[in-house]
């Protein structure tokens, strides 16, 4: 058998923590999405196995290694030892199960429980003796593993007896001698573990489930429904066979189980079982003696492997024990245990602490704050990681149990804002691909109209000196050349946005200082005449770099977002436009927010689409802020911006402090 009882499959792992829920002992490392089982925290309950809906969980099997024993070593005798509960996992034809057996080459078949009549007068010892209170039942194994890792302070409460299986073990190994091979059959993956722990080891060679020894029956082609009925052989057990239900252990011992019965606590179930043991860790508990099995009766353990209900898994059970209870001759059961009186039946326990101590308040504080739990309010406490709180989960990180992609809500923030940034990272693509093709376009068409329109200016200047030479031109004739002229000029200044909005990315970097340029064009601005009857602020900017950039090209940026907040607010009863400008994270933040008409919903995806424009005709070419976009992307940089229709816009521009053009 591997060190490892209980092992993940990694390809199956889905990532519902369902076993770190169900984990009393929290033995589980979520590392990569994978929840993988660490050996030295594990008790080996197995209620990871019972909940992972993916058959994630890997037992370590010893099918192979008992077939192997089986086939070889003819001078050793081999017995197999059966749990009570077999008739649960076998309803139809469990009788038969004894016959299989034999038929896969055992010699012998004995019953578990006749090791629970043997451990009875031990228990009875152990209360008389007047024992640390309350005496704690060891017939668990997955109760003292937990007690000895979890809960130090409890192992002198633990009762200082093998469990029923190694019980038998001693017997048998009495009777057939020490080169005996013994093999454990039942529904415990526990007992996997137990059978290599330093203090019994070598009592029981081999553990299988009653899973394992179905996938043997199957490999070997033995229907066992065709086989007639077997019964044990030697030493039959009496009121033993009751183990397996809650209270068994009473019923073996003749022990009062009375409900009223204050001296004596029956506790099986997870939840029930980690609550007894904490309330006796507070010593809130008075009675002499508490019996614990980790399920729900070992009707119940995880290597059950039956269809069956819980309630027809017990009748079953206590059918079986009815029927060959009818077998049993006393006296020769007397005889067998009177025979043991001198096999030592006790054992002890270690400390195994595997507790972590708790991080300290400041560490938790981060934990929850890295997942967006800044107080109580945030922590929702959903379950989803697994553990019953924030809280918890914050603990468990910090003590290297579990990574943040566990907690649900944060990973669907996480997947959110990763969304939203795809989102507006495809649109920059898009708006990328559409400026570069206009580009090209808009380079060639400036090109072919430049020349023709030069010439346009030249001669209509030539015509007007000729004209006032002359002194023979009507005066409108003046005006209509001064308009041609106008205008031609009008054109050369869209030609000349045209090249500047098709120029590939040519920058001439230097270095500057950004308040600077900002109070420099306002104040050109201001002596142009554009703020007239506006209220215009600078803000304080406080501290803030130079800035590694191409300064003419930034002070275009600036220039357009200013002239488009001055265009906004012509209209508007409230004129003010404030500018701001703050460092944080190596770049460079610029706010432009004006008062002014705000801009229509609709037409946000088309704010910087070359030649779009919501200015009156003439006004403005649309150029301004495509070509405002194609700067700041050049730069590395970004521009977003906030309006509402009728109460303004904010734009803001996002430059890197030190541009590196390699990125």
């Amino acid at each position: 058998m591997s060190g490892f009882i209980i092992s993940t499959i990694p390809d199956r792992c889905k990532r519902c923590f369902s076993c770190i829920r169900e984990c009393p002992a929290k033995a589980i490392l979520v590392s990569g999405g994978q929840a993988r089982i660490i050996e030295e925290r594990c008790i080996a309950c197995g209620h990871c196995i019972k909940v992972c809906s993916q058959c994630a969980k890997l037992v370590s099997s010893d099918a192979t290694l008992v077939l192997e024993m089986l086939k070889s070593e003819p001078d050793k005798k081999k017995i197999a030892v059966l749990a009570p509960s077999f008739a649960a996992s076998f309803p139809e034809n469990y009788y038969k199960v004894i016959t299989g057996l034999k038929e896969i080459g055992f010699d012998l078949v004995s019953e578990v429980s006749f090791g629970a009549d043997l451990t009875s007068n031990s228990y009875i010892s152990a209360l008389m003796e007047g024992k640390k209170k309350p005496v704690i039942s060891s017939t668990c194994p997955a109760v003292f593993n937990f007690i000895q890792k979890y809960y130090q302070a409890l192992v002198p409460n633990l009762a200082t007896i093998v469990s029923p299986v190694i019980a038998l073990g001693k017997f048998l190994r009495k009777e057939y001698g020490k080169n005996s091979k013994i093999v454990f059959i039942g529904p415990c993956v526990a007992k996997k573990a137990e059978i290599l722990d330093e203090s019994v080891r070598g009592v029981i060679d081999f553990a299988l489930s009653f899973a394992e020894l179905k996938m043997i029956f199957e490999g070997e082609s033995l229907d066992i429904n065709t086989l007639e009925d077997g019964y044990f052989d030697p030493p039959h057990s009496n009121m033993g066979k009751a183990l397996p239900l809650a209270g068994g252990l009473l019923k073996a011992t003749d022990l009062p189980g009375d409900v009223l019965d204050e001296e004596i606590i029956v506790v099986e179930g997870k939840e029930k079982v980690v609550e007894i043991i904490e309330e006796i860790a507070n010593n809130n508990i008075n009675a002499r003696f508490v019996d614990i099995l980790f399920c729900e009766g070992c009707i119940s353990g995880p290597a059950i492997d039956s269809e069956l209900n819980y309630y027809s898994r017990r009748e079953k059970v206590i059918e079986f024990i009815k029927r060959d209870l009818k077998q049993l001759d006393k006296k020769v059961w007397r005889s067998n245990i009177y025979n043991s009186r001198d096999i030592d039946f006790s054992r002890e326990f270690k400390l195994k602490s595997q507790r972590k101590p708790v991080p300290p308040e400041k560490t938790i504080e981060a934990i929850l704050r890295s997942i967006g739990k800044f107080g109580k309010e945030n922590e929702l406490n959903c379950g989803s990681c697994g553990y019953a709180t924030c809280r918890e989960f914050a603990i468990s990180i910090g003590k290297g149990l579990g990574e943040i992609e566990m907690c649900l809500p944060h990973l669907l923030d996480t997947i959110n804002n990763a969304l939203e940034h795809l989102r507006k990272t495809q649109e920059q693509l898009q708006n990328a691909e559409k400026l570069a093709s206009i580009g090209q376009l808009a380079a060639g068409v400036a090109h072919e109209i430049n020349n023709p329109l030069g010439t346009i200016m030249v001669y209509s200047s030539l015509l007007q000196k000729q004209l006032a030479k002359a002194g023979t031109a009507p005066s409108d004739y003046n005006e209509d050349l001064n308009l041609i002229l106008q205008e031609a000029n009008r054109c050369k200044s869209i030609v000349a946005n045209l090249l500047n909005f098709a120029r590939q990315g040519k920058l001439k970097i230097s270095e500057f200082d950004v308040p600077e340029l900002i109070g420099g064009i306002v104040r050109k601005l201001k002596v142009s005449g554009k703020f007239t009857d506006i209220d215009c602020q600078i803000l304080d900017f406080g501290k803030i770099s130079k800035i590694q950039a191409d300064k003419d090209q930034i002070e275009q940026v600036i220039t357009n977002i200013l002239v488009n907040a001055i265009d906004a607010v012509e209209y508007t009863e409230k004129k003010e436009i404030r500018i701001g400008a703050e460092e944080k994270e190596k770049h460079l933040y610029i706010y432009i927010s004006d008062s002014g008409c705000g801009i229509k919903k609709e037409e946000h995806k088309k704010l910087y689409t070359p030649f779009f424009t919501t200015k009156e005709p003439g006004k403005g070419t649309g150029l301004g802020l495509a070509i405002t976009y194609g700067i700041i992307k050049m730069h590395r940089g970004d521009i977003y911006f906030e309006s509402e229709e009728g109460k303004g816009t904010k734009f803001t521009v996002k430059l890197p402090l030190i541009l590196n053009l390699n990125n």
